[in-house]
């Protein structure tokens, strides 16, 4: 754990503190009796009292060994994985599954309130919100008590307490919406009865306590006094531009057409779903451009991920590079290092990083012969791949011919985050050899290919690796304990602040837009993140008007973000969750088309070169060869030979290279969703508490 010692003396002396108007506290020792004196007087106990805030932050990745965290259009689960996985209820707009099934262990946004589970259980977002905001709250009402601290140390307490507030305000409302914003700690006896806001409202009081705790963080705690004991762990603190950032997207929320025209349906073809309000998207922008001046300076413990590879397939980064983009989500052999890197600039305190292997990491690949040891494959939707990953020239594939993007050879010239993210058709799955699982080592996700079984294979024609590699799988055994697999997934990263700049400067004037103490315009923010991975800059046809760059702007973040459990979230503050074509999940269906004469005539050549003898050979060696040539010329199946034919093609070819006939989609599902899709309901028992708490409308 990355925090510091403070969490481990300090920590008692908060519990106690916090606890101190419940009913079990008149059932307490002696000895746990602590003045609020002792728990706040100084800096070490005061931090260490906010840090179990912090350390209440769940982590998505090992929520009861699942993939369930994207919800939009982007992911699809094989059959097997129907009914119980939250995912699968999403797609039939049964958005209460997040806390119904399987005791409410199956997401990050609810769990366990069994003190007899794993922590890891509970520690989920609904389950901690309320507990997490007292706490701030209790430590803000008690600020004047911290007295042996100085002035960099008050700032540096206030700061984070007035963060963390909203941040659990926050994560709160992108689900459901406004809520009565906690600034006081209530009198045990005092009647509940604060109505809930709106998001409009909530994300501006969101807002302003972010904002108000960027003026009193330090930019870098290891060049701070108060992070000077801690100096070289200090990666998990709460820094300045973290809270400038979400200061930024607090007032993009309150500046979205969720928030400012209400859910409704029709956004996409009223116009709504590009009305902003302008006045707090400027807001946005000026501090997201802050934020980006800050970044850029220097000043910060953050940077862009590198993104150069000697071979992007298998996510082996090029001589030299120790900030790799692939570990921004994982990390293998370093002893279960949270993922991050450099980029990350919010994330929670690593729990349990083995968990992630028994689940996660055998998600993402075919489990029908058990070959990644899973219960369903997480693949994503061909409509999602095919909209967000576009050609490398710039253009979306749908542009074609203007694009290069060409059916017959739809693999070539992608995006580069494609190669990265995308498992395709001829991808060499298995790097070692396995004679069980032969049919796996290349991947036959074509139609009819066996990878392309429904209950526990891709019903997409994909698989993803973004999140964890491919070789998480019983041959390359890259999730084997010994290999020291982590995932996590960062609550925010630096790229989302240039991509939520660009958002709020499309929003208020267009691609132009120049906010906050940055020189880059919002088109500008996104051609940082392209130079970052090698493909062209927005082209003038994206960004000629408002609502075409806000439309490439949308793309680009689709991109960048894939997978990253933010799609719904943006799909709903857009107006676009109820909206076609954001409602369907689609396959990819097509044939191979790699048998010509050219190719046959090398394949042939490879199966003689197979049965030719050395010139040193034996002679008893020279007659195995032959009698084994012959043999195969006479007794191999047709079903032999093909599949020969097709491991050596996808051998000695480039899998982007794969020429296909018949390429198109295939709608599987198309969600139903009405206008109480913009928001999650809550718990019943939630609502009953006092009347002021309403249910969210429809639900």
């Amino acid at each position: 754990m990355n925090i510091n010692r403070y969490l481990l003396y300090a920590l008692p002396l908060a519990l106690a503190t916090v606890f101190g108007s419940c009913t079990d506290y008149l059932d307490k020792e002696q000895d746990t009796d602590v003045s609020s004196k002792d728990a706040f007087g100084n800096f070490s106990n005061f931090q260490g009292f906010i840090e179990e805030v912090h350390q209440m932050i769940p982590t998505k990745t090992v929520c009861y060994w699942n993939t369930t965290w994207n919800w939009g259009e982007d992911e699809i689960l094989s059959t097997y994985g129907n009914q119980p996985y939250v995912t699968y209820n999403m797609d039939l707009g049964n958005f209460r599954a997040y806390y119904q099934n399987w005791g409410g262990n199956l997401t990050y946004l609810y769990g366990s309130d069994n003190p007899n589970d794993g922590e890891r259980f509970r520690r989920h977002i609904v389950n901690k919100v309320w507990y997490c905001i007292r706490k701030c709250n209790l430590g803000l009402a008690n600020f004047d008590q911290l007295t042996n601290a100085t002035e960099e140390e008050k700032n540096t307490i206030k700061g984070e307490l007035l963060f963390y507030r909203a941040w659990w305000h926050e994560e709160m409302m992108i689900f459901f919406g406004g809520l009565p914003y906690q600034t006081e700690v209530p009198d045990v006896n005092q009647k509940l009865e604060d109505p809930r806001m709106t998001l409009q409202e909530t994300a501006v009081h969101c807002a302003e306590d972010f904002e108000a705790a960027a003026a009193l963080l330090p930019a870098n705690w290891d060049n701070a006094e108060v992070g000077s004991e801690t100096y070289g762990h200090n990666d998990l603190r709460i820094s300045k531009a973290t809270a400038l950032a979400y200061a930024g997207k607090a007032y993009l929320w309150a500046a979205s057409p969720l928030a400012q025209n209400g859910a409704q349906l029709g956004a996409s073809k009223n116009g709504n779903t590009y009305k902003y309000n302008e006045e707090y998207a400027k807001k946005a922008a000026t501090l997201l451009g802050d934020c980006i001046a800050l970044l850029e300076s220097g000043e910060t413990p953050y940077e862009l991920a590198s993104y150069a590879y000697d071979d992007i397939y298998n996510h082996t980064p090029a001589a030299g590079v120790t900030n790799s983009f692939s570990e921004i989500f994982w990390t293998q052999g370093k002893g279960w290092r949270q993922p991050g890197g450099k980029e990350a600039m919010m994330r929670g305190c690593p729990f349990d990083e083995n968990s992630a292997r028994w689940g996660e990491a055998t998600a993402w690949g075919p489990n029908k012969t058990e070959l990644c040891d899973g219960n369903y494959a997480s693949t994503p939707t061909a409509n999602y791949v095919n909209y967000a990953y576009g050609t490398a020239d710039g253009y979306r594939l749908e542009d074609a011919p203007a694009s290069s993007f060409d059916k017959t050879h739809p693999f070539r010239n992608r995006d580069t985050r494609f190669y990265h993210d995308i498992v395709f058709d001829g991808f060499e799955y298995i790097n070692g050899e396995n004679a069980t699982f032969a049919d796996y080592k290349y991947c036959s996700l074509y139609t009819g290919g066996v990878m392309r079984d429904e209950e526990k294979n891709s019903r997409t024609g994909y698989f993803c690796q973004k999140l964890f590699p491919h070789t998480c799988n019983k041959v390359d055994n890259a999730y084997d304990y010994g290999k020291s697999g982590a995932s996590y997934l960062p609550y925010l990263r630096m790229a989302d602040v240039y991509l939520m700049y660009a958002e709020a400067g499309a929003a208020v004037s267009g691609a132009g837009a120049q906010f906050g103490a940055t020189s880059k315009t919002a088109v500008d923010a996104i051609n940082v993140l392209r130079d970052r991975v090698g493909v062209a800059h927005v082209l003038p046809m994206y960004s000629s008007s408002k609502e075409t760059f806000m439309d490439e702007v949308r793309r680009e973040r689709a991109c960048e973000l894939a997978f990253e459990g933010f799609r719904l979230n943006d799909l709903m503050r857009w107006l676009l969750v109820t909206e076609y074509p954001y409602t369907v999940k689609t396959s990819q269906e097509f044939t191979r088309d790699f048998v010509t004469d050219e190719f046959v005539a090398e394949w042939k050549a490879d199966i003689e070169q197979r049965y030719t003898p050395a010139e040193d050979a034996s002679e008893n060696e020279k007659k195995a060869l032959a009698e084994a040539k012959k043999k195969w010329e006479e007794t191999a199946t047709q079903a032999e030979k093909d599949k020969d034919y097709a491991d050596w093609w996808c051998r000695t070819h480039d899998p982007k290279d794969m020429p296909v006939a018949n390429w198109k989609e295939k709608t599987i599902l198309t969600r139903s969703y009405d206008t109480k899709h913009y928001f999650f309901p809550f718990r019943d028992e939630d609502v009953y508490i006092y009347k002021g708490f309403a249910q969210n409308p429809g639900w």
